[in-house]
């Protein structure tokens, strides 16, 4: 027999026996609940033009009174299976007068049906199988003495029919609430997966933003300091005057990106240009003799693409300037079919690259920033270097095609 609608969930606690009180709108088996009970309406008004046609008067009161207390009783155990109240007792008395009903008058055992739903879908558990067993039964004694104890079908035949509308609203019901737990735990893997995936996209942007700082801020402050440090000891002298111009210098590109970064924009006078250009002017922010080779055909890279060289070149000539003592620094691009490499290199003191100082408060974000930057966009990163020997930062990252043309050359 027809259930309620799948996918409902419990709103409020019910009486053990009854079904439990769903506030979402019934579809679906709801729908098909209706055209049962119209079913029942329909069914009873027949069964009972059917038995006064065949009946003296006399027979008809007994019969009439019966169906009336009937339809009344089921209408109230209808609507109160509706709103998920507790009908134990209207149920029952209902069955006891259905059973009387169809015993006296089997014409009526056509409703039967529609009782059966009534019972399955109004009660649970042993109630429900109790109530609905009492009307198949009572419906095969009906039809049993209309037969005149003759026709052994009109026994076991309610019997049976009800026996397999049992066992197929029992399966109904399974898959129904199966469906349910299936739907919840989707939800709940949904919203887990959507709580993982703001926590993994903010520690991302936490990342980001580390680096960007790192790479434009904190460098440049480190610069700028070094440069009025400098300043201070040779003042008043040319060179501190030198010295002076170039910290004012590197205060104001920092400043500048310091508000493009507010504005989640690239660095101002760099994206505008071409690429090995734009490089040489990170590089020459804090590395004022450093120079550029281009190797391969120039061509377009992707904007992140860029934007990573950019940073890298950035942060690794910034630590030339605070630790290297370098008198040399080459910037080499090149283009390869599917990718495009950068080298910054300079001959300043070295170090030990499995020694370096893990990132603190005093610094050590410089190399993990990079190594970061570049790997997040599928490419590699290296840093080869030795006491007294110098040190090559390398990256290698995927150059997918984005719009307009960069030229190459060499500084």
């Amino acid at each position: 027999m027809p259930t309620r609608a799948a996918g409902t969930a419990p709103a409020t606690a019910a009486a053990p026996g009854t079904r439990p009180r769903t506030s979402a709108p019934r579809t679906g088996l709801g729908s098909i609940g209706t055209a049962v009970h119209l079913g029942f309406a329909v069914l009873l008004v027949a069964s009972l033009v059917r038995y006064v046609m065949r009946h003296s008067p006399a027979d008809n009161l007994l019969i009439l009174g019966l169906a009336a207390a009937a339809s009344l009783l089921y209408a109230a155990v209808a609507v109160l299976a509706a709103r998920g109240r507790p009908g134990i007792p209207w149920m029952f008395t209902l069955v006891v007068v259905w059973a009387v009903l169809v015993v006296a008058a089997p014409s009526f055992a056509w409703c039967s049906f529609a009782l059966f739903f009534l019972c399955r879908s109004a009660l649970a558990g042993t109630a429900a199988y109790l109530a609905a067993g009492t009307t198949a039964a009572a419906t095969a004694a009906g039809l049993f003495r209309m037969s005149d104890g003759t026709d052994l079908a009109m026994l076991l035949g309610p019997l049976a029919v009800g026996l397999m509308l049992t066992l197929i609203y029992d399966r109904i019901q399974h898959d129904a609430e199966e469906q349910r737990r299936l739907h919840a735990e989707v939800s709940r893997a949904q919203g887990e997966l959507a709580a993982s995936e703001r926590r993994a996209g903010t520690i991302a942007e936490r990342e980001r933003m580390s680096r960007e700082i790192h790479d434009t801020v904190t460098q440049g402050l480190a610069s700028s300091l070094l440069l009025l440090e400098a300043a201070g000891r040779a003042w008043p002298g040319a060179a501190a005057r030198d010295e002076l111009r170039q910290a004012t210098g590197l205060l104001r590109t920092n400043l500048s990106e310091t508000r493009s970064l507010v504005h989640e924009l690239a660095s101002p006078g760099l994206d505008g240009s071409p690429l090995p250009e734009a490089l040489l002017v990170a590089a020459r922010q804090y590395a004022p003799q450093a120079r550029l080779l281009v190797t391969g055909e120039p061509r377009a890279v992707a904007g992140e693409v860029r934007h990573a060289l950019l940073r890298v070149v950035q942060s690794a000539t910034s630590n030339i300037k605070l630790h290297a003592s370098a008198t040399t620094t080459t910037v080499t691009l090149g283009f390869l079919p599917e990718a495009v490499t950068l080298d910054i290199y300079d001959d300043g003191v070295g170090f030990d690259p499995a020694a370096a100082a893990p990132p603190s408060d005093a610094g050590g974000y410089g190399l993990r920033a990079m190594r970061q930057r570049v790997e997040q966009l599928g490419g590699t990163f290296s840093v080869e270097s030795s006491p007294g020997e110098g040190t090559i930062v390398a990256a290698q990252l995927p150059a997918a095609p984005a719009g307009g043309e960069d030229q190459g050359g060499q500084a």
